[in-house]
C-alpha cells in the first residue's frame, strides 16, 4: 500500500512539475466561442467539485480525466491522513458534434463502470439570462456480491441520474448554479438503509469565485430530499481550488464523498472529510 502511494505522489508531482513545458490552457479555454454575443463560460472545468457544471467541450476536444478520493481524514495518521485508502475515476470525453459530449469512465470506488451524455440547450447572452444543460449517466456497480443477493438480476447493477445545469456568470468573479436532479437506483441494501428509495430527487448549487488570472474558489452542496432521516448517508458537499496551468486544470478539494459518480456521491456520501483532486486534460 506505501508503494501504491509513493507512486501516485511522485506521478501527481512529475506531473504538476511538468505543467509549464504544455500549452496554456487558460488561454484556450478563454476562446471557447468567437462570437461575442455570449457570454464567457460560467465555469472553467466540467466539473464544479463533484457535481457536474455547465462547461461544455468544443467539437473535437478530446478529454483524459483523472479523479482521486483518498480515505477519511479524521483516521489521521493512522491511515496517513486517508493517503492509505484511496478510490480512483478514469474518464475518457470527446465531443464529437458542437455543443454534445459523450464520456465513459472506470472508478474503483464499487469498481463502477459508467458512461454518460451533456447537451447544451442555451448559452448565456445579451438576450438570454443563463446557460442550460442537460446531463445523463448510466452507472454499473460491479463489485456487488451475489453471495448477498441470491437473486440479482443483471438490471439491478445499474443505476441513473438526469440533471438540468443552470447557471450564470455574475461578474467576471462570480458564477452560480443550480442542479435538479432525478436519481434511480435499481438496487436498494437493507442492511445498510432503512426503506427503499429507488427514485430520489435532489437539488445541487454551486458557484465559483475567481480569486486571480488563473486560481478560482469552487464551492457546492447537494441535498437530497428523498433521503430517510435515519439514513447513515449524508448530503453531499465539496470545496476547494481551480488551478489552471500549462495544458491541464487542477481541482484540489475537500469532500464528504469517495465517489465522484452523480448517483455515488448524490444518494451515499458517507459523511466523513476526504481529501481529493480532479486532474483535467484536454488534446
Amino acid at each position: 500500500m506505501f508503494k501504491k502511494n509513493l507512486f501516485i505522489f511522485c506521478a501527481f508531482m512529475l506531473v504538476f512539475s511538468s505543467l509549464s513545458a504544455q500549452d496554456d490552457l487558460l488561454d484556450e479555454l478563454n476562446e471557447n466561442t468567437t462570437d461575442s454575443s455570449y457570454e464567457m463560460p460560467a465555469f472553467k472545468a466540467m466539473k464544479i467539485g463533484n457535481l457536474q457544471s455547465t462547461k461544455m467541450a468544443d467539437q473535437g476536444d478530446f478529454y483524459l480525466i483523472v479523479s482521486h478520493r483518498f480515505g477519511p481524514l479524521k483516521d489521521g495518521f493512522d491511515t496517513f491522513l486517508g493517503l492509505d485508502e484511496a478510490s480512483t475515476k478514469i474518464q475518457l470525453l470527446y465531443s464529437f458534434w458542437e455543443g454534445v459530449q459523450f464520456s465513459i469512465s472506470r472508478e474503483s470506488y464499487n469498481r463502477t463502470l459508467a458512461a454518460s451524455a451533456k447537451i447544451r440547450l442555451a448559452r448565456q447572452s445579451k438576450d438570454f439570462p443563463v446557460n442550460l444543460v442537460t446531463y445523463a449517466t448510466v452507472n454499473r456497480n460491479t463489485l456487488i456480491d451475489e453471495t448477498i443477493f441470491p437473486d440479482l438480476k443483471s438490471s439491478d447493477r445499474q443505476s441513473y441520474a438526469t440533471q438540468l445545469l443552470v447557471s450564470r456568470r455574475f461578474s467576471d468573479k462570480f458564477s452560480f448554479q443550480l442542479a435538479p436532479t432525478f436519481i434511480r437506483e435499481n438496487l436498494q441494501n437493507l442492511n445498510v438503509v432503512p426503506e427503499e428509495k429507488f427514485n430520489q430527487f435532489a437539488l445541487g448549487f454551486g458557484g465559483r469565485y475567481k480569486l486571480s488570472k488563473r486560481v478560482s474558489f469552487n464551492a457546492e452542496y447537494v441535498y437530497n430530499a428523498s433521503r430517510a432521516e435515519s439514513s447513515p448517508f449524508d448530503n453531499s458537499y465539496a470545496f476547494g481550488l481551480d488551478i489552471e496551468t500549462g495544458g491541464h486544470v487542477f481541482q484540489l478539494l475537500f469532500t464528504n464523498s469517495q465517489s465522484s459518480n452523480e448517483p455515488g456521491f448524490m444518494s451515499s456520501a458517507e459523511g466523513d472529510m476526504v481529501f481529493g483532486f480532479n486532474v483535467v486534460r484536454v488534446f
